[in-house]
């Protein structure tokens, strides 16, 4: 099956390419690489930036002498270090810079876990990380992507995959959770990415995919209903968010499918239109959602307003779509 947004144009709307280059680096980079034909070199030297210049380097300055951020390694907040590292993630700070490798010092040689999760992982290192796949699957993808040793966490990850493919932070549960199995998925992404392909990885990895694609990444597998809201943290699916912490959502979703570099899963066609059905007059995303919890920076962003984090999110995936053959689940 070859299915289309059938938007080949999307991507060429100047207004909306020049609106989101008048932002932070963070963002200017992204477009260029994956929305424009930007020389490589003119890319790295926006990259470059994020360490220096704008919310990037107001983060790293943020970072305390024992390596923390927030006072925490993981806190309920979205200050700590673990989730300020997810943040620099997102934003693309090159893991090889100089600011990115004092920063990561810090943390490898003075952030523990205690007094941040169950005790007896106190004395863990930051990267050893705890116990809930959830918190580990976002310390393993900041891990990864910053080109740390994830092997601990990520074996413990594949020991924990549940029948159905996926993960859940309740271990009482036999049924996989979206919000999780979308954090341990970046974080295998992540690991195969940085450290080569992994037999084991891979196929954990493929059959989580399943999970979500057998579920168009927003239904209810028994009845093919719209998931309408999620039981932990009560937001719906279709609701897309920046930044969005452990919460799942169809953008993340879509996005790590476009991270994975395949071509795209027929079953992903649903939430395509539906994302493209959130597209406004002028070619953008709005911020529908922003999750409860302490912001360490403001991203001048505000909910039901256009978003750059979206467009540019969205814009990516919309590209990627439509620019590939389709595979059937068949073909899987």
């Amino acid at each position: 099956m070859n299915v289309s947004t059938g938007q080949p144009n999307l991507v060429q709307d100047d207004a909306v390419i020049a609106w989101l280059l008048e932002s932070d680096p963070s963002i200017r980079w992204q477009v260029l690489r994956d929305l424009t034909n930007a020389p490589a070199k003119e890319v790295a030297a926006e990259r470059a930036k994020v360490a220096t210049t704008g919310w990037g380097a107001k983060l790293l300055a943020m970072q305390a002498s024992n390596g923390r951020w927030g006072g925490a390694a993981w806190n309920h907040g979205w200050n700590s270090t673990m989730h300020v590292l997810m943040l620099l993630r997102d934003m693309g700070l090159e893991p090889k810079g100089e600011q990115a490798q004092h920063a990561l010092k810090r943390v490898r040689s003075q952030v523990t876990w205690r007094g941040c999760g169950p005790s007896e992982c106190d004395e863990n290192a930051f990267f050893e990380g705890e116990l809930e796949p959830c918190i580990n699957g976002q310390v393993a993808a900041a891990g990864a992507y910053f080109q740390q040793d994830m092997t601990g966490i990520v074996g413990r990850l594949l020991r924990e995959q549940l029948t159905d493919g996926g993960w859940n932070c309740d271990e009482t549960l036999t049924r996989s959770s979206f919000n999780t199995t979308i954090c341990v998925l970046e974080a295998l992404l992540a690991h195969e990415q940085a450290s080569g392909n992994s037999l084991n990885v891979k196929d954990a990895r493929l059959r989580g995919e399943d999970y979500l694609l057998q579920r168009q990444l927003f239904k209810r597998l028994s009845t093919g209903e719209v998931i309408q809201s999620d039981r932990k943290g009560n937001t719906a699916f279709t609701d897309i968010a920046f930044p969005t912490w452990w919460h799942y959502d169809i953008l993340r979703a879509l996005d790590y499918f476009y991270s994975t570099g395949a071509a795209p899963d027929e079953r992903l066609e649903d939430a395509i239109q539906l994302l493209l059905s959130k597209r406004d007059e002028q070619g953008r995303w709005a911020l529908e959602l922003m999750h409860e919890g302490t912001m360490p920076i403001d991203f001048a962003e505000e909910v039901g307003q256009p978003s750059r984090w979206n467009t540019l999110r969205a814009l990516r995936v919309l590209k990627w779509f439509d620019g590939q053959p389709k595979r059937d689940k068949a073909d899987v």
